[in-house]
């Protein structure tokens, strides 16, 4: 997401920002929450004593049990957190302060837990803690920070990545969600509403459908342990072979999309087993998927006439609900 102040006027950003709140019904309804002049102060500079106090206003709030008692996720209970439309949301790392949404100088953290994070499970803490104790605990937050990448030595990055990868290997599941996060498998391996929105309770169950003219209809794969319809009677070795070369348990191959296999051709054995590992934890749901749909020739030597000849772009058609077996349609 770029900057588009070097690009655009004033009118026209704003222009852009009043077509965009027309997306939701809300910005017509609701109307903002006033910060109180005291609020909008900046919270002062960090001392042992603000630490300190910042400290325990994370403890109170009970922050580590999503975040982390480090900051970036260890010993967090609540690590299957979703966002509104039911999708998951990993808790953000405290330790880097380039990802929060919303800023990252003490004012802005300290708004965040004022207000909250709308669509997220991140809640408004302004009735659970005074203003001074939202102020420190903003100061505590930004203490957990560590230097980022761009900013380290060749010595420290080497030493930084080293330690990362200990840290993995000691927890491949951890490792494993946080692959499975950052590669987007939810969004297409999770029937959805026509909004958008996840259908209840079929999270990683597969029957998301698309038809890719002129290659077919398919259907996404079930990833839940569930043995019958899912992952659960695949070996460990089939669903690594799966996931980089779109090889099936029956020897066939996919083509490359719409399951981008090549993309995933060069995970690193650990990170494929991490991967497993994940997966593995994922409670069964029943969701038997339908064999993909091929067209016959004529159809396909046709579509690929308009592709390649007539420089036609033809249509990559999702469709809403579940198109396994299961229920949720």
């Amino acid at each position: 997401m770029p900057a588009w102040e070097p690009f655009l006027s004033a009118s026209d950003i704003a222009s852009v920002a009043a077509y965009v709140k027309t997306f939701s019904p809300r910005f017509a309804s609701d109307r903002p929450q006033t910060i109180p002049a005291v609020a909008a102060s900046i919270p002062g500079a960090p001392s042992p004593k603000t630490l300190a106090a910042g400290k325990a206003v994370f403890d109170k709030l009970r922050c580590a049990a999503c975040h982390g008692t480090d900051g970036k996720g260890t010993g967090a209970i609540a690590t299957d957190l979703k966002d509104d439309d039911g999708r998951p949301l990993p808790a953000t790392n405290l330790t880097e302060p380039w990802t929060f949404r919303g800023g990252s100088t003490p004012q802005d953290v300290y708004l965040r837990f004022r207000t909250g994070m709308n669509g997220t499970p991140m809640p408004s803490f302004v009735d659970a803690a005074s203003e001074a104790e939202l102020r420190n605990l903003a100061v505590y937050v930004l203490s957990l920070t560590r230097k980022p990448a761009w900013e380290m030595t060749a010595q420290e990055l080497t030493d930084f990545y080293k330690a990362q990868q200990a840290e993995w290997a000691r927890d491949p599941v951890r490792r494993g969600r946080y692959l499975v996060s950052t590669l987007g498998c939810s969004f297409c391996h999770s029937p959805v509403r026509a909004d958008g929105s996840l259908v209840d309770g079929m999270l990683f169950a597969g029957g998301q459908k698309w038809q890719a003219v002129p290659f077919g209809t398919f259907v996404s794969y079930n990833l839940t342990s569930d043995k019958e319809t899912g992952l659960g009677g695949w070996t460990d070795d089939q669903i690594k072979k799966f996931i980089t070369t779109g090889v099936r348990r029956d020897g066939s191959r996919m083509i490359p999309f719409p399951m981008p296999w090549i993309s995933y051709s060069n995970l690193k054995l650990e990170d494929q087993n991490a991967v497993v590992a994940y997966l593995r934890t994922i409670p069964p749901i029943s969701n038997r998927i339908p064999t993909p749909v091929r067209p016959n020739i004529v159809s396909y030597m046709w579509g690929k006439f308009q592709l390649l000849i007539l420089k036609k772009d033809l249509p990559l058609i999702a469709y809403p609900g579940n198109a396994g077996s299961g229920g949720g349609a």
